[in-house]
């Protein structure tokens, strides 16, 4: 099994330390040619949305990862990455690739002070720890739709076919089951 991380902006370096924890090879994306090799799995990091956006297809990445994610590639994207897949955006016209039928407020929890912990129960797994960073939450999902997680009133973690899409950082705490129940996807 190889993984592939969207490399260009954000939080891909801590991803490839949980999946070296894990002892899971994986890949760097960066430009067209990373998408020769073969991996079985995408992960979408927290960063920043629009700068991923715009140097997804830059770079043209977008378009041959859109094709993988709805060719049910297993994804799991984190923070940016949750808005990257969703398929609005609040208070935004042109939402990226529109792969889950949800609706996303973005910077939702407010600026980088209205970052915070909590543990909370994600569904198969058990109580979670979560760490959200000027995160979005999904205000409304399609009914085929799995919330997996809620903090409060808000939806921070959803799953649709192959994707799983988290408000929070599971890369940034010590808990790596988040990411295993990702890699069962995978194999």
């Amino acid at each position: 099994m190889k993984i592939g991380i969207l490399a260009v902006q954000g939080a891909f370096l801590e991803q490839e330390a949980v999946l070296n924890q894990l002892q899971i090879p994986w890949k760097e994306i960066r430009c067209e040619k990373d998408l020769q090799d073969h991996f079985d799995g995408l992960i979408l990091p927290g960063g920043e949305s629009t700068v991923q956006g715009k140097l997804l297809k830059e770079l043209h990445l977008f378009h041959p990862l859109l094709a993988m994610i709805q060719n049910d590639l297993p994804v799991l994207a984190t923070c940016a990455g949750m808005i990257l897949l969703s398929e609005k955006i609040d208070g935004q016209d042109s939402p990226y690739f529109k792969t889950i039928p949800m609706d996303v407020k973005r910077n939702a929890y407010g600026r980088q002070l209205g970052s915070f912990h909590t543990i909370q129960e994600y569904q198969t797994i058990g109580p979670v720890p979560m760490t959200f960073i000027r995160a979005p939450y999904v205000q409304n999902v399609d009914n085929r739709v799995s919330i997996l997680a809620t903090v409060g009133k808000h939806i921070v973690a959803v799953r649709y076919r192959n994707q799983t899409a988290l408000s929070f950082h599971p890369e940034l705490d010590k808990d790596l089951r988040v990411h295993q129940a990702f890699l069962d996807l995978c194999s």
